[in-house]
């Protein structure tokens, strides 16, 4: 094969790739090479005060999940609060953060042990 017509393989796949990722990757206005494994994903980014008898320390709700796990959306950080409040672990949770989704950013709070949007 002439080394001319593989040169112009190669830098008309190259165009091609970089011409899919720029497509494919995008999927808002304004937001370049968005991958859409993470547009699509919804997760909490927040600071939990847990207070058992009177005496206040933080919370990590990573700590308590498998290993790898990076996704901890609304419900199922409702579902970890309240395991920890029935397991006699925490009285009461409290907290504030940031909701991150293909929506955007919003505000998230934790009031008496309730995710609050």
């Amino acid at each position: 094969m002439p080394a001319a017509l593989l040169s112009a393989a190669q830098l008309a796949l190259t165009a091609a790739l970089v011409a899919w990722m720029l497509c494919n990757f995008t999927h808002r206005p304004g937001r370049w090479m968005r991958y859409p494994l993470f547009s699509r994903g919804t997760f909490v980014i927040v600071a939990l005060t847990g207070t058992k008898d009177g005496r206040a320390e933080p919370v990590n709700p990573y700590v308590f999940l498998s290993p790898g796990t990076c996704l901890l959306p609304p419900p199922q950080l409702q579902t970890f609060i309240a395991h920890l409040i029935r397991t006699g672990r925490y009285d009461r949770i409290d907290g504030s953060g940031r909701v991150l989704s293909v929506k955007g950013e919003q505000p998230i709070e934790v009031r008496d042990s309730r995710v609050v949007l």
